[in-house]
């Protein structure tokens, strides 16, 4: 069983999408098996990361920029603005898919474990997901 859905940010940062994909899991009806959660974009990506503490949100997208900073004179990618490029190497140093087993019917993430939408663009966009139960 697969189900698409949207979200919409508001620009950069870490967006939790757990409950989203606990829902689409429920749903299928599957005990057993595995979630995939995949996004359609190159500028974002998708991560699990601790779901408890906001400032590990804001550490990891400041680490990140220092990582991978906006404005470097070797970026020929610059047409949609300075975040454009950065973000694309973002979305290749993290994840664009995840897999996670389900047991009994359930995501088998731990206690401090949330799926996070990881939007690189500073502007809000809307972004589509697509997760398979199987």
């Amino acid at each position: 069983m697969a189900q698409a859905f949207s979200v919409r940010t508001p620009g950069q940062g870490l967006h939790e999408i757990t409950d989203r994909v606990a829902r689409v899991v429920h749903d299928s009806g599957v005990d057993d098996g595995l979630c995939t959660v995949f996004i359609r974009h190159t500028s974002a990506s998708l991560t699990i990361q601790e779901n408890a503490d906001p400032s590990a949100k804001a550490d990891l997208e400041a680490w990140l920029n220092r990582l991978v900073p906006e404005n470097d004179r070797l970026y020929t990618h610059t047409f949609e603005g300075p975040d454009d490029m950065p973000s694309h190497i973002k979305a290749i140093l993290t994840n664009v898919s995840l897999s996670i087993p389900v047991i009994e019917g359930k995501l088998t993430l731990g206690t401090w474990q949330g799926i996070y939408l990881w939007e690189h663009r500073r502007s809000p966009h809307t972004r589509e997901i697509v997760v398979h139960v199987g």
